[in-house]
């Protein structure tokens, strides 16, 4: 078998183990990530090791099937980030007000404190191994928490639109954190000095100067794409803008591409196009790059290297649960909802999801996490987004069933990733 088939075969299974595992963990009521990731675990080092398989052995031109694969899935993450900002309703953000602004604002900072100082305690140093961990941890998915609210009846209710609103604000911050933080980090590599942080601090003001201001281009770049006689023109050049903004991010501001895959998504959401892309963009990405990540992840991580941190990995499962409840519900409180609303808030922000392996996978790849941390990651992702749905169900009352499809969901929040 040539290389090439073999990546084929490669790309066959990968996709159709991440659709058919999606499918089961929706029967038996989970959503589907949850059992893309799994599988991925399964078909990784934890336990099948398929890319140790002799059929997968080869390279393509000197690069290894595994390198391929990781390639396709950065280009899953940077498609995925990009679907995020086109569902990031800027609107919605001014409207729900102060009490989503500071609860997200509480589950962004005490899970980063409380991630920070548990990695300390397991040994690790505090920069940046610590601070990048409880980068992590500041992670919302309200896909899971939507689509539960969705079923009980209680998605317009006031504690959901809040935990909704609340969920595009923190999603806002972990991408400012996370850009900060890797500008850091890249600096420190010779340790940090004033003159350091100082550049640093320039290259992300200039980055996001630039990056706002050519936004107003935006949609007139879209409109001359209509008029060309091409198909899907207007996707295409969406595309080329999110590629040509993520490349931005890394070489003039030094921050992740994600960053810049995001920005350009806000900044299309804005402009009449909107829609049209969103039609073209969801069967590109949803086909085939992001099952390609979701499984890459199960890939990269290894159960197996835990070894002795497996205390580590329990405590920062418990952490992460119990810092992002308490960090929004507390808030919540302090806005004046009652303590019953502030811990369905609360309950509400615990589900990670793919802005979590996003951020674990961007670590381990530069180099800022190992791949113990990095699987450890993965663990809490899988447990977060597990016991999401039966917590909501437990802390709100029984209200009227209702069905809805992932598509319906999405038409009544402001920001969910599917």
């Amino acid at each position: 078998m040539t290389h090439f088939l073999q990546l084929l075969v490669l790309l066959a299974v990968t996709v159709a183990a991440a659709k058919l595992a999606g499918a089961v963990a929706v029967r038996i009521g989970q959503p589907a990530v949850f059992g893309e990731i799994l599988i991925g675990l399964v078909l990784g080092p934890t336990v099948l090791n398929i890319l140790g398989l002799p059929m997968f052995s080869g390279a393509i031109e000197g690069v290894s099937l595994e390198a391929v694969m990781r390639d396709l899935s950065e280009i899953g993450v940077l498609l995925l980030m990009f679907v995020a900002g086109l569902e990031t309703d800027v609107a919605e953000m001014r409207r729900v007000g102060k009490v989503a602004f500071w609860s997200a604002f509480g589950g962004v900072v005490l899970p980063l404190v409380a991630g920070a100082a548990t990695a300390s305690a397991f040994g690790f140093p505090l920069y940046w191994d610590g601070i990048f961990i409880g980068t992590i941890l500041t992670a919302t998915s309200v896909s899971i928490s939507a689509q539960t609210l969705l079923e009980i009846g209680a998605l317009r209710s006031r504690e959901g639109a809040t935990i909704l609103g609340a969920a595009v604000i923190d999603d806002v911050m972990g991408i400012v954190l996370l850009s900060l933080i890797v500008a850091l980090a890249k600096a420190s590599v010779s340790g940090v000095d004033v003159a350091q942080i100082a550049t640093v601090v320039v290259r992300l003001v200039v980055f996001f100067a630039l990056a706002l201001a050519a936004g107003r281009g935006v949609s007139a770049v879209l409109a001359w794409a209509r008029r060309l006689p091409v198909s899907q023109g207007v996707l295409s050049a969406a595309l080329v803008i999110a590629m040509v903004y993520a490349w931005a991010a890394e070489s003039i501001g030094g921050v992740a591409a994600i960053t810049g895959a995001y920005i350009a998504g806000v900044l299309i959401a804005q402009t009449r196009f909107k829609h049209d892309i969103d039609g073209g963009i969801h069967p590109l990405a949803y086909s085939m790059f992001v099952p390609v990540f979701f499984i890459s992840i199960g890939l990269q991580a290894n159960g197996r290297v835990l070894g002795d941190r497996v205390a580590f990995t329990i405590a920062l499962v418990a952490v992460a649960i119990l810092a992002k409840a308490i960090g929004c519900a507390v808030s919540a409180r302090w806005c004046g909802f009652t303590t019953q609303q502030s811990i369905r808030v609360g309950v509400g922000m615990i589900s990670r999801g793919e802005v979590g392996l996003i951020v674990a996978g961007y670590g381990l790849a530069n180099g800022l996490i190992g791949r113990d941390v990095f699987s450890a990651s993965v663990i809490v992702v899988l447990a977060t987004t597990m016991v999401t749905p039966p917590l909501l169900r437990l802390v709100f009352p029984p209200r009227r069933h209702v069905t809805a499809t992932v598509e319906e969901t999405i038409a009544h929040a402001p920001h969910i990733s599917k």
